[in-house]
């Protein structure tokens, strides 16, 4: 009997573990050998419900592990967590894997016949004066959510900071308001959530403001200022200072790559790793990539660009467990769909924003429409603005932002099956979408704001 194939996985949550499950249900553990290494205690958890768990929304760890280290040994994967991979020896295929745990020497080489690298992203964090200190926070993993809360129980907390306004700031502001402090958003840039356009961005400054969080835009952070015991008492600016109990970091992540990079594996402009589109890393027949460790081709744009987000995690770890199991499978690209909330305001973006659009040298039209959720004579019918940007001549959607309340982020699903299509915002007004006064205007939202993109490109080429 031949000698069983051996998978070895880098990265045991979303990207790594769908992999090797997905593997394993096509091969049995005679055929193939899988080998998982994760360096947290951790395995198959949902690190976008942290800030949930640090509002008290949902319990936690338990309740976003979906899989436990036990469960996926069950099912014949050998998981060993608290092991940190440290070199890959491509021209020996093998890696060399670090017992965290262990005294002395807890280094050892394993073989393999594919390499699946899942190594995920890590925080950007600045290099300034105090951000090592107690009470200053990311919100990447489970174990920083499980420090986070330990702080939160341990220390008083009344006052925080949040550096950074993008997703996950403005829900860690939500978190954190929830709890009872008073909360303070420094953001660099103009307006809170770069993924928006800024003048949507603008309504949900105005709408954070309104909840009474302080969100000062044209921060540039220079220090966290510490106590004489230590901790963290306040974050500078270039102009000021806000006082701060605890500081969270949400400036957004970079793919974690180096050790794959020191290996000779090829990476793009946003340091991702490059793959074909079976997710195997360029160049290399054995060697897999997927979740935010990579860059993804953009539909919109026909370019590559770096999107962390789970839900491509989960379908890269499918098709590269499919293909490694000797099945077929292919990652096409996405059009960059994301949603948040922050309260009741929810926040929606899907394909391009106008600056992205036009560094790729697209020509464009861009309308915004306000509308509201249900028929204006419906109770509780709540407010909503869309935004729309279509191809000038031939009328292709390029890209739509939402924001509003109750029923507004989901709508932005309607325009991520457009972008997947390649339609125009003409064909979209044809759209069969259901229609009844508690669920929609007779024209839903985004196809009110698809007719006035239509009729925006008819007029700019007769003119």
């Amino acid at each position: 009997m031949a000698a069983a194939r051996r998978m070895v996985v880098i990265g045991g949550d979303a990207a790594g573990m769908s992999a090797a499950s997905q593997a394993r249900r096509l091969r049995s553990r005679s055929e193939l050998e899988i080998l998982a290494f994760e360096r947290s205690q951790f395995t198959s958890y949902s690190a976008c419900g942290i800030p949930y768990w640090a509002g008290g929304v949902v319990n936690g760890p338990e309740d976003l592990i979906a899989r436990t280290p036990e469960t996926h040994r069950g099912r014949g994967i050998d998981v060993r967590t608290r092991t940190e991979v440290v070199e890959i020896d491509l021209a020996g295929q093998r890696v060399l894997a670090r017992d965290l745990d262990a005294r002395g020497a807890g280094e050892r080489w394993h073989g393999f016949d594919d390499l699946v690298i899942a190594t995920g992203a890590r925080p950007r964090r600045p290099d300034m004066p105090g951000i090592d200190a107690p009470g200053v926070h990311g919100v990447q993993t489970l174990d920083h959510g499980q420090a986070l809360l330990e702080t939160l129980e341990s220390t008083r907390v009344e006052r925080a900071v949040v550096i950074g306004a993008g997703y996950i700031g403005v829900e860690m502001a939500e978190a954190l308001m929830r709890r009872g402090c008073q909360v303070t958003v420094l953001e660099r840039g103009d307006q809170p959530m770069s993924t928006l356009d800024p003048d949507m961005g603008r309504l949900v400054r105005d709408a954070m403001s309104g909840l009474g969080i302080d969100t000062v835009t044209g921060a540039e952070v220079t220090e966290v200022i510490t106590g004489e015991d230590g901790r963290v008492r306040a974050v500078a600016t270039k102009v000021s200072e806000y006082p701060a109990d605890l500081v969270i970091l949400g400036l957004g992540v970079a793919p974690e790559t180096a050790l794959a990079q020191e290996a000779g594996l090829p990476v793009g402009d946003y340091g991702g790793l490059l793959t074909d589109l079976a997710m195997r890393v360029r160049g290399h027949d054995n060697i897999w990539a997927g979740g935010d460790c990579v860059e993804v081709l953009d539909l919109v744009s026909g370019r590559t660009r770096h999107i962390p987000l789970g839900t491509h995690a989960n379908k890269h770890g499918q098709v590269i467990g499919s293909n490694v199991g000797g099945d077929y499978a292919t990652f096409p690209g996405v059009v960059g769909t994301a949603v948040s909330k922050i309260c009741d305001l929810e926040i929606a973006r899907t394909g391009l924003l106008e600056a992205e659009a036009a560094a790729v040298g697209l020509k464009f039209e861009a309308v915004t429409v306000e509308s509201t959720s249900r028929a204006g004579y419906y109770p509780d019918a709540r407010p909503m603005t869309v935004k729309m940007l279509a191809e000038r001549r031939t009328g292709r959607l390029l890209g739509t932002q939402i924001v509003g309340r109750e029923g507004a982020g989901k709508r932005v699903d309607i325009a991520a099956v457009a972008l997947t299509a390649g339609m125009t915002v003409e064909q979209m007004t044809a759209l069969d979408l259901g229609y009844a006064p508690p669920f929609s205007p007779v024209w839903d939202p985004v196809l009110v704001a698809a007719r006035k993109a239509a009729a925006t490109v008819r007029a700019a080429e007769r003119h």
